[in-house]
């Protein structure tokens, strides 16, 4: 069992240097859901089930396939959704693999667990609801802080682009519109020198 840990850590640190480093949010998103479920195989190597579970379910399963197929659908800004080339998935997928094939050799071996107990949900909730509770209301109060910062961000980004396209919009109008006037300026010169002309006639 701890070179299963040792390996999913590894696993675990090379896909979140690729999350950081990759300039593609799609790419970066999936190599986040292979970090998870590295973490999610560490947790389930010291003996936490339940806890990798819950990495499982709520961070890879639901929050980042949330993020993921926002981005590729809701691509704002594109003229077409966003697509993922199939090279793309090469990466996160050996990485899958090897912890797929962690899990088995886990599962069908019966290893002992690291810790040398399982924890259970009574014990992760009193873990967190107990020594614990502090740090889990800290953590609360960042990722609020962090959702008002990024709603913020986004809001300005927003603004400051209304902005621009109305000033572009502008600029489009007033350059349409003064090609209307020089045109229009001879002729009104004209009219007014026939009309100078033949009052001096009439004179």
């Amino acid at each position: 069992m701890t070179a299963l840990f040792y390996i999913a850590a590894v696993v675990a640190v090379l896909s979140t240097l690729m999350v950081v480093t990759r300039t593609n949010l799609v790419h970066a998103l999936l190599y986040l859901v292979v970090s998870l479920f590295a973490v999610a195989v560490v947790f389930y190597t010291l003996g936490a089930p339940f806890v990798a579970a819950l990495e499982v379910i709520v961070y890879a399963g639901a929050i980042m396939m949330l993020f993921l197929f926002a981005v590729m659908l809701l691509n704002v800004g594109a003229d077409s959704p966003l697509r993922i080339p199939s090279w793309a998935w090469v990466g996160p997928g050996i990485l899958v693999a090897v912890l797929l094939a962690e899990v088995v050799y886990g599962i069908t071996r019966q290893t002992q667990p690291l810790a040398g107990a399982e924890v259970g949900p009574a014990a992760v909730s009193e873990a967190l609801y107990g020594p614990y509770v502090l740090g889990v209301e800290l953590a609360s109060m960042l990722l609020l802080a962090a959702l008002i910062g990024a709603r913020h961000v986004a809001a300005r980004a927003r603004d400051e682009e209304e902005a621009r396209e109305a000033a572009t919009h502008r600029g489009a109008a007033a350059g349409e519109a003064s090609p209307e006037r020089d045109a229009g300026v001879p002729g009104a010169a004209r009219g007014s020198e026939t009309g100078v002309t033949g009052q001096g006639g009439e004179a």
